[in-house]
């Protein structure tokens, strides 16, 4: 993350920066609309002058005028003009634009320029009022002599020491914004350090229990398919369950190994391994079959989603999980007959249907956590699609079994929310 530099650091302006700030063009054009008005109503801020000065007083503000537009971008070099025109605007009547925009280009001075500008303009503010102010007395040896230093010191300790309090103030604001943005920074260091150790501490978990008990299952499952032996007969039940047994378990495990992975690689700089896809439901399909065939379960797929590069990979794996989550479930309580699986397109959005015969027994053929619907209808509210499961209407409640329980999500193929 780029530290920003501070305000009160400031780099020479480029050539193209050069050009007067708009608002400075405002503030020159209203300066000398001012003194022209002044001028021409013989408006002078030292009183009459003895004799007509024509246009002498024009040239110190048509001087202040370039001065004011460059106020900003040309400290300190704007400010010796400034102070030559001040003397020249004295000595030949002065105008009170010309004085107020002097004011001013030593206010700029301080507040744009350089640190060195801003330091040292003060310091010659203080060191003219005490010079001007000596020298006023020394020639009229009276006490109004004090008067000149004291509008000395307004033209020029003044608006000086405004600028500084002003900068001040903004170096202080860069500075705590500089602290803030640090300070977020090492936020965000902690934070992403603390989820990768959370992230550390599942992929721990996971492999040392979860992924060793599929590993274990995998290992007893091919052991009894070898002690079984080769006599059992084609079609036995028993040896059916024991592959469908040890092709669960071994498909279970690359996945526990791919999430795994996925969590272990924090920053993202490892290529993930390849997620379901759609492709992949005639073999989900085909394993349901070979796991239901002992309860009487018969199981039919109608893929007509569109090609896997036509649908977001979002929707492909959540399509996916969301049938491979039906399936188990029909396994687990499904009556004995058909479960049909339909995945199509449906006006902008991919459909899942998964239906079953309906078994109002609450008993389960195989323990659950009881969260698979909760999950499905997850994945669907995510991507802002819809989810429905429960039997369909016409379904009997009083134990003999009839009707069909359909699993149902709306998954949106684009950002437009699900119909």
């Amino acid at each position: 993350m780029p530290v920003p530099r501070p305000l009160s650091a400031r780099p020479a302006a480029p050539p193209h920066r050069l050009r007067p700030h708009r608002d400075d063009v405002l503030i020159a054009a209203a300066g000398l609309l001012g003194g022209l008005v002044m001028w021409s109503l013989d408006l002078y801020t030292v009183g009459p002058p003895r004799e007509d000065p024509g246009w002498r007083p024009l040239v110190p503000l048509a001087v202040m005028t370039a001065a004011e537009l460059l106020r900003r971008t040309a400290q300190p070099w704007a400010l010796l003009p400034a102070t030559a025109a001040l003397v020249a605007d004295q000595l030949s009547g002065s105008l009170l634009p010309t004085v107020l925009m002097f004011t001013d280009v030593v206010y700029a001075a301080v507040l744009y320029g350089s640190r060195r500008t801003a330091r040292r303009v003060p310091q010659a503010g203080m060191l003219v009022t005490v010079a001007s102010t000596a020298v006023s007395f020394a020639v009229w040896q009276q006490a109004e002599a004090l008067v000149v230093g004291v509008l000395c010191g307004l033209l020029t300790v003044g608006p000086a020491w405004t600028g500084v309090l002003i900068r001040d103030h903004r170096d202080a604001a860069a500075a705590e914004r500089l602290r803030a943005e640090q300070t977020a920074l090492l936020a965000e260091m902690d934070r992403r350090q603390a989820v990768g150790a959370e992230r550390a501490r599942m992929a721990r978990e996971l492999h040392d229990v979860v992924a060793n008990h599929l590993s274990a299952i995998a290992i007893h499952s091919t052991a009894a398919l070898s002690l079984y032996g080769s006599g059992g007969e084609g079609g036995d039940p028993a040896r059916s369950s024991l592959e469908t047994i040890r092709a669960s378990s071994v498909q279970g495990l690359a996945e526990m190994r791919r999430l795994i992975g996925l969590l272990r690689d924090s920053e993202g700089n490892r290529e993930p391994s390849a997620a379901p896809t759609l492709a992949g439901l005639d073999a989900l399909v085909e394993q349901a079959r070979s796991a239901g065939a002992a309860d009487g379960l018969e199981f039919r797929l109608h893929n007509g989603a569109p090609d896997d590069g036509d649908v977001p990979a979002p929707v492909a794996l959540a399509a996916y999980r969301i049938v491979q989550e039906s399936l188990t479930n029909a396994l687990k309580h499904a009556a004995p007959g058909l479960v049909e699986v339909r995945v199509e397109p449906q006006d902008g959005s991919l459909a899942v249907t998964v239906r079953s015969a309906f078994r109002p027994d609450p008993g389960a053929r195989a323990p659950g956590a009881g969260a698979g619907l909760v999950g499905m209808r997850e994945r669907a509210v995510l991507l802002g699609g819809v989810f429905g499961a429960g039997p369909l209407p016409g379904a009997r409640t009083d134990g003999t079994g009839t009707g069909t329980w359909q699993v149902r999500a709306v998954l949106p193929l684009t950002n437009e929310e699900a119909p």
